[in-house]
């Protein structure tokens, strides 16, 4: 089984949370509201690797003013890559809080849509479970 670090940023702005809509066709979790994030490339730091993540799946305009490492948490998942194959994945997640100066996304492939969501109504949207998770460890659900 093979083995991937991932990074995720817990990102707010004014009370917002950012949340992305997964693409309904790849992934570990088609189709769910989720944090941005992902795996670490070798050679990498945990810090270069979380820019790259926000600048790739983000865009360049998203400015994060605050980063600190907040948690982290380990588990097995499932990811569907586009051609339809799976593969078992040990994913140790590396968790961040971050503040960001501003709300300019723009979505890379990997997602279908965002949103920036107060606290009250996270429960409103689909989220997958490893951000669910991520979320009532905050306290935010």
């Amino acid at each position: 089984m093979r083995q991937r670090t991932i990074v995720c940023p817990l990102i707010e702005h004014e009370g917002t949370y950012l949340l992305c809509k997964m693409s309904s066709k790849r992934g570990v979790f088609p189709g769910q509201w989720a944090l941005s994030g992902g795996g670490m490339e070798p050679g990498e730091t945990i810090e270069q690797a979380l820019l790259r993540e926000v600048r790739e799946e983000l865009g360049e305009a998203l400015e994060l003013t605050h980063i600190t490492p907040w948690t982290f948490r380990d588990d097995i998942r499932v990811k569907t890559f586009l051609d339809g194959t799976k593969e078992e994945i040990y994913m140790i997640y590396l968790i961040f809080t971050c503040q960001a100066k501003n709300k300019a996304v723009t979505l890379n492939d990997e997602f279908e849509d965002y949103a920036w969501v107060r606290k009250e109504d996270l429960p409103k949207y689909d989220l997958n479970e490893a951000t669910r998770i991520t979320l009532k460890q905050r306290g935010l659900l």
